[in-house]
């Protein structure tokens, strides 16, 4: 039946010419089906390079959102309505205005992981990849980081020389994961290598033998030397690696490594957004224009 489904899905897409995202985060099902995989950025990014006019992604809202920013006159459908980031939604554009009253001397930086609007309000971006390099190219020493404090902790530690204001927040489901699940994690697998999410509080962070992207950790585990891997992120990319490297053994840091907002997409939602289902993401063009700037302030500095 899923094979029958994803033929079907395989089919239409090339008869109207319709690209599929799929973020790294998604089942494997989907992942099979898709045009491009990866990281949200990175999916944009290959979005406004493809030659098709409408993009479906399979993801959460902000990074249909961002694919929107990139290819402003393509078509952009969320596949699933309503699948959201707890993160991305955590900060409103007042708290954010009222922060910059505060800090009116520093730089914001925004993590990619933000809605549009809190976009329109920041002066550069970052990835989980590209923020220790960008916040050191940066020439204010005074930088303000939304809104993940455990990414921005992570850069801080990378650059001793900056001043960086952290704010309370970031991704719910990575700052979950507790360092006794981290050291257990360890004893049951000795000879395990620990890859982790910078959202991932310091205390595990400490434990890791990699912390990166999430890009960041498929890669390494695929070139490294090693056998066995604790994966420190959601749950399906320790799932997508057995597949990529069948000869390696991959175990999950904890059990509460699932994003829910990802897991709500499924594979009829993909068919149905073939077929008119699904969210279009629309915006006014002045909020494209003011949102794009810390975009493209990153792409500059990146």
């Amino acid at each position: 039946m899923i094979k029958d489904i994803q033929q079907e899905i395989l089919r239409i897409k090339k008869e109207k010419h319709i690209t599929i995202l799929a973020h790294s985060y998604q089942a494997e099902e989907i992942q099979e089906i898709a045009d491009h995989t990866g990281d949200s950025f990175r999916l944009s990014e290959l979005a406004a390079k493809d030659p098709n006019d409408t993009l479906i992604m399979c993801g959460v809202h902000f990074m249909a959102e961002t694919c929107k920013l990139l290819s402003p006159d393509k078509k952009v459908i969320l596949a699933k309505d309503g699948c959201g980031c707890p993160m991305a939604e955590q900060l409103s554009v007042d708290e954010l205005r009222q922060l910059k009253k505060q800090y009116p001397d520093h730089t914001v930086v925004a993590y990619i992981n933000t809605t549009v609007a809190l976009k329109t309000e920041c002066d550069v971006c970052v990835t989980s990849a590209s923020a220790v390099e960008i916040c050191k190219k940066i020439d204010n020493d005074k930088i303000l980081f939304i809104p993940d404090c455990n990414l921005g902790a992570f850069v801080a530690d990378q650059l001793p020389e900056k001043q960086i204001k952290l704010i309370k927040g970031g991704c719910p489901v990575h700052a979950a994961v507790t360092e006794e699940e981290a050291v257990a994690a360890k004893k049951q697998h000795p000879d395990a290598l620990m890859l982790v999410h910078p959202e991932c509080v310091p205390a595990v962070a400490n434990h890791a033998d990699y912390i990166g992207s999430t890009s960041g950790i498929v890669s390494f585990a695929q070139k490294s030397d090693a056998n066995e891997f604790i994966i420190g992120t959601e749950i399906s990319i320790a799932e997508h690696l057995q597949f990529e490297c069948p000869e390696k053994e991959f175990y999950t840091l904890s059990k509460g490594l699932i994003c829910q907002d990802m897991k709500r997409t499924t594979l009829m939602d993909v068919y149905k957004a073939l077929h008119g289902g699904g969210l279009e993401i629309t915006m006014p063009d002045e909020v494209i224009k003011k949102a794009s700037v810390c975009i493209d302030r990153m792409l500059e500095l990146g």
